[in-house]
């Protein structure tokens, strides 16, 4: 159990024998209260808004059941004080052993320290990239992948089971457009002079190499023949290029999927149609018209019938088509077909990560997802909004590859992996992003990545000091775990456990929540909470990491930075990024 959920338990046993004595009436269950920590740390260590909560049932102010509150929690073994705050707040101040204990627990757990149960093993889909395999994956598509790879790693360490897929949209126009312009390039290879890139095709140089490859193995086979015969050919050949693109850049940035789900299967093996067969039996689709565009009405707008959704029964604002009027299926029909395929594999929670031009989309998405699985379904959609590339804060134009955009793999070459990954999270995922790539390689607390490798690193120098000033002794986690923590009792030293203690509260949040973005917060504030402690050493021995003349004091501080290492190491693992064991750095030596 962890530390906020003990806390939690002694206030719920409060209320109950305050409850069984009589001194409080509660006429309904127990509300929901939270136990966190306070914004300001002058307010003690912990704070819980359970007075409040139990005031309307009690027929009391709030402040008057925190009052009822306060003797039975000053009784508790693990609480040192109690006050009352503001309207009913109770703040709470525990003994030092509770925080002291706290950095064995982190050391005998090690990288699992902050695991939780919450997700009860509920199978949740995540689903995130899903480029159309027509080109490299764009600087935009790295904000999704980074997000969604994040997201099922916090849903993992949270109790979920997690499949982490990628769609792949193999079944549209834009595949045949593809085809088309790579039978381009090879007739280019075979030495046509195919002169400028005609409108409507992809003009990328990443085509180039694909066309050579098929002109060394088909040779001239397919030159002369018609479309209808070389385009599917053609279409295979080139998907299957450009995922080998696609899965060798999410290699680069130490993105991970378990199911590369095919479009095209689903289409081939009748899952539109099965969807449209049971829409038809819930009555749920009919031959209408189709509205003109909301606020314009094209000049060659007619209005003709076409087979139709009815959106409107389960929250979309209009009813949506399922065909085009060529007679082929719509995306939004393939869509839901896929989804109920992840219904039917045992995924009742769908979480889809889109950038944020189809933020337009998602309502009738998540009715249709309600519609075909009768409510039992549920998709959440997380947007990812674009990103500003800029070099020392002027907007920068990077070199296009990939004719039209920036390409990920450009940006992971300028500035690394674990750069980009760590950036895209600094902001929430549907707000914009400035990415600045001057600042992403600066040695400075102003890159967030370099900050919290660093505090790793520094973690990693005092045990590799400490190992060679000691070498009699056991410096393993599980050696420092039985160490006597009595002598961290210095606001800096405390400052850092609390800091890692909510480590497990940090994760359950996020991951309800669905905002990987907070681990990355988390672990700035925790590089800072270390490196102030650092910065204090330099400014006063008394406070420095190893002390020579006092070896129960130093196996103590050791424990404490051994477990400071495995929440940073957690995280970072967390985020995909590396937990550096060694930066060089202008900033001063070990302490």
């Amino acid at each position: 159990m962890t530390l906020f959920k003990t806390i939690h338990k002694v206030i719920e046993t409060a209320v109950q024998d305050s409850l069984a004595k009589g001194a409080l009436d509660l006429s309904g269950p127990m509300p929901s209260f939270v136990v966190e920590p306070p914004r300001e740390r002058a307010h003690g260590d912990l704070a819980t808004n359970v007075a409040m909560l139990l005031a309307k049932t009690a027929h009391k102010a709030p402040r008057a059941v925190a009052e009822i509150l306060k003797p039975k929690l000053e009784g508790n073994p693990l609480v040192a004080g109690v006050e009352i705050a503001g309207p009913g707040f109770i703040n709470l101040r525990l003994h030092p052993k509770v925080w002291q204990e706290e950095v064995s627990a982190i050391l005998r757990t090690g990288t699992s320290y902050g695991e939780s149960d919450i997700g009860k093993g509920i199978k949740v889909n995540v689903e995130y990239v899903s480029a159309n395999p027509t080109g490299p994956m764009h600087v935009g598509h790295g904000r999704g992948a980074v997000v969604g790879d994040v997201l099922a790693a916090l849903l993992e360490k949270a109790g979920y089971g997690v499949c982490r897929e990628y769609y792949i949209n193999d079944a549209g126009a834009q595949v045949d457009v593809l085809a088309r312009s790579v039978f381009l390039r090879y007739r280019e290879a075979l030495g046509d002079n195919i002169g400028a890139i005609p409108e409507g095709l992809y003009p990328g140089d990443y085509l180039v190499p694909v066309g050579k490859a098929l002109a060394e193995c088909e040779g001239a086979a397919w030159k002369d023949k018609d479309e209808a015969e070389w385009l599917p050919f053609f279409r295979k050949e080139a998907i299957e290029a450009m995922m080998a693109l696609i899965r060798e850049d999410l290699r680069v940035m130490n993105v991970h999927h378990d199911v590369f789900f095919s479009e095209r299967s689903l289409v081939d093996g009748g899952g539109v149609d099965a969807v449209r067969a049971f829409l038809e039996s819930r009555d749920l689709v009919y031959e209408g018209l189709l509205e003109p565009p909301k606020g314009k009405l094209p000049d060659d707008w007619e209005p003709r019938p076409q087979l139709l959704f009815r959106a409107t029964q389960f929250g979309d604002d209009v009813d949506r088509p399922l065909k085009k009027s060529d007679g082929s299926w719509t995306y939004f029909a393939s869509d839901i077909a896929y989804h109920l395929n992840k219904f039917k594999r045992g995924f009742g929670l769908m979480i889809d990560v889109w950038g944020a031009d189809h933020g337009g989309y998602v309502k009738r998405l998540q009715s249709a997802v309600k519609a075909v699985t009768d409510g039992a379904g549920r998709l959440e959609v997380r947007l990812c909004q674009m990103i500003n590339l800029l070099k020392d804060g002027q907007p920068y134009k990077m070199s296009k590859r990939a004719g039209t955009f920036v390409t990920l793999r450009d940006l992971v070459d300028e500035v690394g992996a674990d750069v980009v990954r760590f950036i895209m999270l600094t902001r929430k995922s549907d707000a914009p992003l400035d990415f600045d790539l001057v600042k992403a390689l600066e040695q400075t607390r102003d890159n967030p990545i370099f900050y919290v490798q660093y505090a790793h690193a520094r973690c990693c120098s005092v045990l590799r000091h400490a190992a060679e000033m000691f070498p009699e002794e056991s410096l393993s986690e599980e050696a420092l775990s039985e160490v006597s923590l009595d002598c961290l009792t210095s606001e800096e030293e405390l400052f850092l456990i609390k800091g890692m203690a909510n480590w497990t509260r940090v994760v359950e949040a996020a991951a309800l929540a669905q905002e990987p973005h907070r681990i990355a917060f988390y672990l700035m504030d925790l590089a800072g909470l270390f490196h102030g402690l650092w910065n204090k050493g330099n400014d006063n021995a008394a406070l420095r990491f190893i002390v020579p003349d006092d070896k129960n004091l130093t196996r103590a501080r050791l424990a404490l930075i051994s477990a400071t290492r495995v929440v940073l190491r957690s995280g970072l693992n967390m985020v995909g990024c590396t937990p550096m064991e060694e930066l060089r750095s202008e900033s001063p030596s070990e302490g």
